[in-house]
């Protein structure tokens, strides 16, 4: 993997393909891996750069250097892109990187597509419906949890919080020994990245600014939270569409691939339906 030093970190990606350039940015407690069957679609055409996100795959750990935001991981995902107009494909926690990195870089973005983006931010007080605001302290909730077995060293029941809560009770206890070891290890990132989407200061009405056309993939069981983010996002994006993949959990892109990677390729290729208005 080609790698670089980034504000004294060592940042990895993976780099597939030549053509036209799509970023991949992966979820939390994953790594650039976990886009091996889209690479594979999309890299016959494309370019495809998929990072490492801090402290997953190979990337080093956020340094320490000041509070952990957003900005800091878009910063990263743009020092390993090169330079020209891209298209951009997030999930999860790299959805929300993604929507930063869209803003920052407006001028830069042909495509987007968003598979449910944990904006927490915009479930926030501000929010004109008590029912988003509901959903925020059930989040909050589960951060906290997570928060307090991180702190007192409980990084696998951390961990199983977190597995739980978007996979559904059990999961945890379903995956392999190894596996859980090699999740407890990335327990201190994931409550970074609960602390990055929680306080991002964007304003719902900023995201109006991304006028590269939009694509947003929900599950239809998927946590009423990324359900009701979905919505918000789709909407304050001006050349967006909503899409909700049935039967679907929240981590649609390894349940359900072939529907996902089919629908985010003809967003791609201009031949999806992303100029319908977004559902409401």
């Amino acid at each position: 993997m080609p790698a670089t030093d980034h504000n004294g970190t060592r940042i990895a990606w993976r780099d597939t393909g030549c053509g036209e350039t799509v970023a991949l940015i992966h979820a939390s407690a994953s790594s650039s891996g976990q886009w091996r069957s889209l690479t594979a679609m999309l890299a016959g055409d494309s370019r495809v750069v998929a990072p490492d996100l801090y402290g997953y795959g190979e990337t080093g750990a956020w340094s320490g250097a000041g509070p952990f935001g957003l900005a800091h991981e878009a910063a990263l995902v743009e020092a390993a892109l090169p330079a020209g107009a891209v298209h951009i494909v997030g999930h999860s926690y790299g959805g929300a990187v993604a929507l930063r990195l869209a803003l920052q870089q407006p001028e830069r973005v042909r495509n987007l597509v968003l598979i449910e983006p944990v904006a927490f931010h915009l479930l926030g007080e501000q929010a004109p419906h008590e029912e988003s605001r509901r959903l925020l302290r059930e989040l909050r909730k589960v951060a906290s949890q997570i928060a307090k077995a991180t702190a007192n060293g409980n990084y696998r029941g951390a961990m199983a919080r977190f597995v739980d809560y978007w996979n559904g009770t059990g999961a945890w206890k379903r995956l392999d020994p190894m596996l859980q070891a090699d999740l407890a290890r990335q327990v201190p990132k994931i409550a970074l990245d609960f602390w990055a989407a929680m306080t991002e200061p964007t304003a719902p009405s900023d995201y109006r600014r991304i006028k590269a056309p939009t694509l947003v993939l929900r599950g239809s069981a998927s946590p009423a939270p990324a359900r009701r983010i979905a919505e918000i996002v789709a909407r304050e994006l001006p050349r967006s569409s909503l899409q909700t993949i049935e039967g679907a959990g929240h981590m649609l892109p390894l349940t359900h691939p072939d529907v996902v990677n089919r629908a985010i390729v003809e967003h791609l290729s201009g031949c999806s339906a992303s100029r319908r208005p977004a559902a409401a």
